[in-house]
């Protein structure tokens, strides 16, 4: 990569970066302080600090592995970083892809209605739910992170015994049984949410036919909710097909070892998962929001001091 679209794709890192940061740690932040004030927090405000945390720790593994490939490439010769860059980033992108997944579970149960029994049962017990859903990911965490720990020693091993430079191409090949592997694992989450939204829709459905001979009343806050919901587990999904489409182009082109800067473009975009789903977050909570709205109505309002003194 030339030193022009290399600039111009730290410049672009360096802004998802700042943008991630300002969104997760926004999110933190306002739920911290909202506890230090109650002494407490529910599982909701609980579900989206986690994963506001664990994007601020993906975003910055992220980008420290892609300025580390692009500034200094040889410590990507070490089997320790490798270790220490790939693990990072495996746990970090782990927790943020499972914790928005059980953030819609989470709105599912919450919000659809449903009179099965398994489904009420499920219901009272959502947190339970969530819980064991995160306790049984550390099981795939586990297995994932063994199955990378292995690759990289064997890796480095068959290099010293047949006496090979670890090149730009074999690192390219590396990455790509990296990806293989990882990828065989992100594939688990997705149809989960997927069904939670399928079943949102179906839920939105009946009560939408079962409140139109009725007219409008009270219950549309029902609807409201649902449409709400629908709308946070749509962006989810989005963003998510967006993430998984482009960790797809980089394992065909780490494969081919074709168009270099089509593997730079990727991991790019790959950061706008975890930067730009936190700014979606915070519209759908109404305490974020909220939130969000006082900060930018002070910014508003210490802008123009002067405006005001002299009029």
């Amino acid at each position: 990569m030339g030193p022009v679209p290399q600039g111009v794709f730290l410049v672009v890192v360096g802004l998802l970066f700042i943008a991630g940061n300002l969104g997760n740690g926004f999110i933190a932040l306002v739920n911290c302080r909202n506890w230090a004030r109650r002494r407490k927090m529910s599982s909701i405000d609980l579900i989206l600090t986690a994963l506001a945390v664990s994007r601020i720790g993906l975003l910055l593994s992220s980008c420290t592995s892609m300025l580390t490939a692009s500034l200094n490439p040889e410590l990507w010769k070490t089997a320790n970083m490798l270790k220490m860059i790939f693990l990072t980033w495996m746990v970090t992108n782990h927790f943020s892809i499972w914790l928005a997944t059980s953030l819609s579970v989470f709105y599912f149960f919450k919000i659809a209605n449903f009179s099965n029994s398994v489904f009420l049962y499920l219901k009272w017990r959502v947190s339970k739910v969530v819980f064991w859903m995160i306790l049984g990911s550390l099981v795939i965490l586990f297995i994932s992170g063994f199955l990378i720990n292995t690759a990289v020693s064997v890796w480095f091993v068959e290099f010293r015994n047949t006496s090979c430079i670890f090149s730009s191409e074999t690192s390219l090949q590396f990455s790509m049984h990296f990806l293989i592997r990882i990828n065989l694992f992100l594939c688990i989450p997705f149809p989960v949410s997927l069904a939670a939204f399928i079943l949102l829709i179906f839920s939105l459905w009946r009560h939408h036919k079962r409140m139109r001979p009725r007219g409008p009343g009270p219950r549309d806050a029902s609807l409201a909710a649902h449409v709400r919901a629908l709308q946070m587990v749509i962006t989810f999904l989005l963003l998510y097909s967006i993430f998984f489409l482009f960790l797809i182009i980089q394992i065909w082109n780490h494969a081919t070892l074709e168009n270099t800067h089509v593997i730079w473009l990727s991991e790019v975009l790959l950061m706008v998962f975890p930067s730009f789903h936190s700014y979606t977050l915070i519209l759908a909570n109404s305490e974020l929001r909220q939130a969000w709205l006082c900060c930018c109505g002070r910014g508003a309002r210490g802008s123009t001091p002067q405006g005001r003194g002299t009029s």
